[in-house]
């Protein structure tokens, strides 16, 4: 029910005396408004608190009531406000005209008392249903949005959980999902207006990739610890089991979206990265031994931002290497190792790279930096 107290009607209307009677029938159930010029009445309905309905009067000299609805319709603070047209107009022609600009109702002149009373009664209950409604929406769209975002930070929790918890059976590689998945966006966002890329590397693809990243080494908990932690070069069999852990990882992930039978479009690119960022782009890496634009464009992104940080970064088996050193070497595997295009892409932004990888200081402290690596302990292990 409306309440009518502190409910604000405006009524504009030149002929004072339509404005007393009006005035008189309404003000013992509603506050009321008047005004004489349109001019007058479009800045009343704008004020604050706006009226809940207004009785404007069509022939009026300085702005007529057709031009006042559509000042009133073109407002963002009055476009909601019901309208109900008075006048001494007989033409048909001339209802249709205000009701197609948006008059809610239309009433002629003189007034019956009766007539004013319910139609305005039945405008007013209008409006507080579509208020109501209004209210209902904006409380369920606002429900909606904090759902998904506890969704989408239960997801992005979740992923750094289980990366994290891959991480642990390498202690060496501290932050190396953070910086990793940084280079990854800024790869990314570098190669957007390639053509090559542009119809691919979209902002939700982007997004999808970087949330994804973290997972690329999820295998590498399948991976038995005297193979992992080994600090020396891995024989044959050794080596074999260690590739092992991309297609592990991948298929944990495939399993997991089958488990709950529901297509998730980052986590496509998870299974992407994961079972193909140690491809190489002339087909001699693995597990597969793709070439080229068959490895997916998520997995090649990774290859360079996983053999980057593995360079720069201190191991077991070898020590950390100079920025300078991993750009040169990741130069060199330019059309042979990485995609070349992306290749130019990280060499155009390595300044940004280097920012990423001073951001994220290792668990143990800042990287290390030294000035020589050997070339086969490399190739025994990462880069592989």
């Amino acid at each position: 029910m409306v309440s009518e107290k502190n409910t604000t009607i405006l009524i504009i209307d030149d002929a004072s005396e339509s404005l007393s009677v009006l005035s008189e029938l309404l003000r013992p159930q509603y506050r009321v408004l008047a005004t004489t010029t349109g001019k007058s009445g479009c800045r009343i309905a704008g004020r604050q608190p706006k009226p809940d309905l207004i009785l404007l009067d069509v022939m009026m000299p300085d702005m007529d009531g057709y031009e006042v609805l559509k000042q009133l319709r073109n407002n963002p603070i009055t476009w909601d406000i019901p309208v109900i047209f008075l006048t001494a107009l007989a033409n048909i022609g001339d209802e249709e005209r205000g009701l197609q600009l948006g008059a809610a109702d239309y009433i002629t002149k003189p007034i019956i008392p009766a007539v004013v009373l319910a139609r305005v009664h039945t405008q007013l209950e209008a409006k507080l249903a579509r208020d109501w409604m209004k209210d209902q929406n904006a409380t369920l769209e606002a429900e909606v949005t904090k759902r998904m975002t506890e969704n989408d930070f239960t997801q992005r929790v979740s992923i750094q959980a289980l990366a994290r918890l891959a991480e642990t059976r390498d202690l060496e590689t501290g932050n190396h999902i953070l910086r990793t998945q940084g280079y990854v966006q800024r790869l990314a966002n570098g190669l957007t207006l390639h053509p090559r890329f542009a119809a691919t590397l979209t902002d939700n693809y982007i997004n999808l990739l970087s949330r994804s990243a973290p997972l690329h080494d999820i295998g590498k908990v399948g991976i038995p610890d005297h193979i992992l932690h080994k600090p020396g070069k891995l024989d044959s069999d050794e080596w074999a089991i260690m590739q092992t852990h991309a297609k592990l990882g991948s298929d944990a992930i495939e399993q997991a979206e089958q488990d709950i039978d529901i297509h998730l479009a980052f986590l496509t690119l998870a299974k992407e990265i994961a079972h193909w960022h140690h491809e190489k782009w002339d087909g001699s890496g693995y597990p597969d031994g793709l070439a080229k634009d068959d490895i997916p464009v998520s997995a090649r992104l990774m290859a360079i931002a996983d053999v980057f940080d593995a360079l720069i970064s201190a191991r077991t088996y070898k020590p950390a290497m100079s920025y300078t050193q991993a750009r040169d070497i990741i130069a060199a595997g330019r059309g042979k190792h990485f995609d070349p295009d992306m290749t130019d892409a990280f060499l155009d932004g390595f300044d940004d790279f280097v920012a990423i990888a001073e951001r994220y200081l290792n668990l143990y402290g800042k990287l290390k930096l030294h000035t020589a690596i050997p070339d086969q302990t490399i190739q025994t292990r990462k880069l592989s």
